[in-house]
């Protein structure tokens, strides 16, 4: 449940219930301990009472197990499912892109200088607060926000960091706002539109339909899986 609600999306008992695959009863009786752990929020609307991840810190406490688990278990042998590659290519990270894609962004705005990530912190330089700022991403904070303004995320698949904070959240908001991404409703996956690969590869310099630059990473077969079809393609 935990893992579904890093979506950043709010949801309902019976849909947790739903995702966990387990009832909703037994949902309910886990939800009501992680409240009172402070570990999630509640609110209700009409007759429904909706969960979310209590704030930014639980998120990056959250994501952080992930990583670590990730390291230490050992490697699979089976192989990864469709679902698994997707999710490894682009998904949420609470408030902000993660998986190769976000990796692949994180690396392009370091390689033009715009962003500095170190293991101690992030910084955005004069330079990339000017190309932010022209893509649309608001970059101060709204006041009294506990987020940090931008800070390095250890990305548990890529094992290298996308960027976080308050500037990961707007470069995700601005890349749903334009269209270039779409959330899948049931999972933490986005997918890339056809005007996605043209502003990724023009604004970021991330050629999805090569495997090259800042995208070296990424996979043809993982990248034709996510990219975004129309329903009746």
């Amino acid at each position: 449940m935990l893992a579904a609600l890093m979506g950043g999306q709010a949801l309902t008992a019976s849909e947790l219930a739903s995702r966990a695959r387990i009832t909703r009863s037994t949902a309910s009786g886990h939800l009501g301990k992680l409240v009172g752990a402070r570990l999630l929020s509640v609110t209700q609307k009409r007759r429904n009472r909706y969960y979310r991840i209590a704030s930014p810190l639980v998120a990056r406490m959250l994501e952080s197990i992930k990583a670590v688990a990730a390291i230490e278990v050992p490697q699979r042998h089976q192989p990864r499912s469709i679902a698994d590659d997707r999710l490894r290519f682009a998904r949420t990270c609470y408030d902000h892109l993660a998986g190769c894609l976000g990796v692949a962004i994180a690396d392009a705005l370091i390689a033009k200088g715009h962003v500095v990530l170190t293991d101690d912190g992030g910084e955005v330089t004069p330079s990339g607060a000017r190309f932010l700022s022209n893509f649309g991403a608001e970059l101060t904070p709204i006041s009294g926000s506990r987020r940090f303004f931008c800070r390095p995320c250890l990305d548990w698949s890529e094992r290298r960091y996308h960027i976080a904070g308050h500037v990961g959240a707007e470069i995700q908001r601005c890349c749903l706002k334009r269209g270039w991404l779409r959330r899948d409703p049931e999972t933490r996956v986005v997918r890339v539109t056809p005007a996605g690969q043209i502003g990724l590869r023009r604004t970021f310099g991330i050629d999805l339909g090569r495997n090259r630059g800042p995208a070296h990473s990424l996979v043809h077969g993982v990248m034709n899986s996510c990219l975004w079809k129309s329903p009746d393609q």
